[in-house]
């Protein structure tokens, strides 16, 4: 038996409350729509300058012109995949479908101005970047701050929870449970300050990036500057001068890096979640109806961390193939990055939908005081750090005439499990000012955290 119809990919099935707002932005349609922005601004461009004669558009046409972009809904899609199929060329297919809406509004006299001396590339090129950057800062930027906010609240809440470290897998030097929360937010913070720096770049400069078509129609204009003013002042973005037949996408795969990286951030944020989870570091907040193994009902599995793992190293795969394949392009053109950057949008969706995971599960997580506490106070040996530190102070000082203590404490606590009472005996032992051993005496492997928690400001 055939199913109806269904999506191929989880994004547009399974996942899609997650995801869809991409969608405005990063499909056939929404490209569809840019490209029609594109050339409608175009259009008007050219007729303020009164090119080869044109009137100006008065308030009321441009009015009417742009609200082809703005109405532009299901009609408009099913009218292009019409034209399309005839034209087999979807470039060509919104310039017709442009031209008809000229024809409607009574704008014939113009209609040879759209597209006016463009090759697809250019109209292309400032699509993909106005749709790009419009899902970066409308829809994905939004979902990472979520994600980042959510980390500098834990970050503030429990800057002060003494936690005990593992290097190497093995208890360390304790720190706070803010402060390691606090180290990842502002790793992501800095990667969100190139994010957001990233230049959007545009051509719009003929078949093979010398405005050939352009000077023959009209030698006396400066054509790089009207071009220049058109990607800069009609759509936001920064001119590229100097191209082929396509801007050379340096600035997507720069793009792309920088969100697969945060990505791998994200991804590390994750598996040490994870891990703290299974030690006991965090607990999971029930949630009403959640079920967690179809045979175990005692199990709440940390499946918003596992989902966001998964789809962090999907979203990351096809970055990397994207900022590695579009920077290639054979001689002046080939078509290799037609398809690529199709996926562009299922690149975001794989990362939006790890932030959505990511943010409820830092939503669904607690402090795990009593197995913090067991810890710290089952690893009294990590003071040793502190102990062969102080003693090196006093024999510096001209205090202590111990000789090496390092391996003095080396000896009394490596591979062992030391308890306070020989520590203490220990101290008291030690040929060290009282005052040292006051302080040595005094710390516990709870107190043992250094400036962490003022190291948490650093997010402000």
């Amino acid at each position: 038996m055939t199913l109806p119809p269904q999506p191929l990919s989880p994004l547009d099935g399974r996942y899609r409350s997650s995801v869809g707002t991409l969608g405005d932005h990063l499909s056939e349609a929404g490209l569809n729509r840019a490209r029609v922005h594109v050339e409608v601004e175009w259009l008007i461009a050219q007729t303020d300058r009164r090119a080869f004669g044109s009137a100006p558009l008065d308030d009321e046409q441009k009015r009417a012109l742009r609200a082809v972009v703005t109405d532009f809904g299901q009609a408009a899609i099913d009218e292009l995949a019409g034209l399309e199929a005839t034209t087999r060329h979807d470039v060509k297919a919104v310039e017709y479908f442009v031209r008809a809406r000229l024809a409607e509004l009574g704008l014939d006299e113009i209609a040879e101005l759209t597209h006016f001396a463009c090759t697809s590339e250019d109209i292309n090129n400032l699509s993909y970047a106005v749709t790009v950057k419009a899902a970066l800062f409308d829809v994905w930027l939004p979902a990472f701050d979520a994600v980042l906010a959510a980390l500098t609240t834990w970050a503030t809440d429990a800057r002060d929870v003494p936690m005990l470290a593992h290097t190497h897998g093995q208890p360390a030097t304790p720190t706070t449970v803010g402060k390691e929360f606090a180290v990842f937010a502002h790793r992501l913070q800095r990667l969100r300050s190139q994010i957001v720096g990233t230049e959007f770049l545009g051509k719009f400069s003929g078949a093979t990036g010398t405005f050939s078509a352009h000077v023959v129609a009209d030698p006396g204009l400066d054509w790089p500057a009207t071009a220049r003013a058109f990607v800069e002042d009609a759509l936001g973005l920064t001119f590229n001068p100097l191209t082929t037949q396509i801007e050379s996408h340096d600035w997507q795969a720069e793009l792309y890096s920088r969100v697969a990286h945060a990505n791998r951030v994200l991804h590390n944020l994750a598996t040490d979640v994870w891990s703290y989870i299974s030690m006991g570091y965090f607990t999971q907040i029930p949630q009403a109806g959640a079920t967690g193994s179809s045979t175990m009902p005692h199990k709440i599995n940390p499946i918003r961390f596992e989902n966001a793992e998964a789809n962090l190293e999907i979203s990351s795969a096809l970055f990397d193939s994207l900022a590695s394949t579009l920077v290639t392009s054979r001689q002046q053109r080939d078509l290799t990055d037609s398809s690529a950057q199709r996926n562009i949008g299922v690149a975001f969706g794989h990362s939006m939908l790890a932030l959505d995971n990511l943010r409820r599960g830092l939503g669904e997580i607690a402090v795990g005081t009593v197995t913090l506490e067991s810890d710290l106070d089952s690893n009294w040996e990590v003071l040793g750090e502190a102990i062969q530190t102080v003693i090196r102070a006093e024999v510096v000082a001209g205090r202590s005439s111990i000789d090496d203590p390092y391996a003095m404490l080396k000896e009394l606590t490596r591979g062992k499990r030391v308890g306070q009472a020989e520590l203490v005996a220990f101290v008291e032992g030690l040929d060290v000012s009282d005052e040292a051993k006051q302080r040595l005496v005094a710390l516990t492997p709870a107190t043992y955290t250094g400036i962490a928690s003022q190291l948490v400001d650093h997010l402000a």
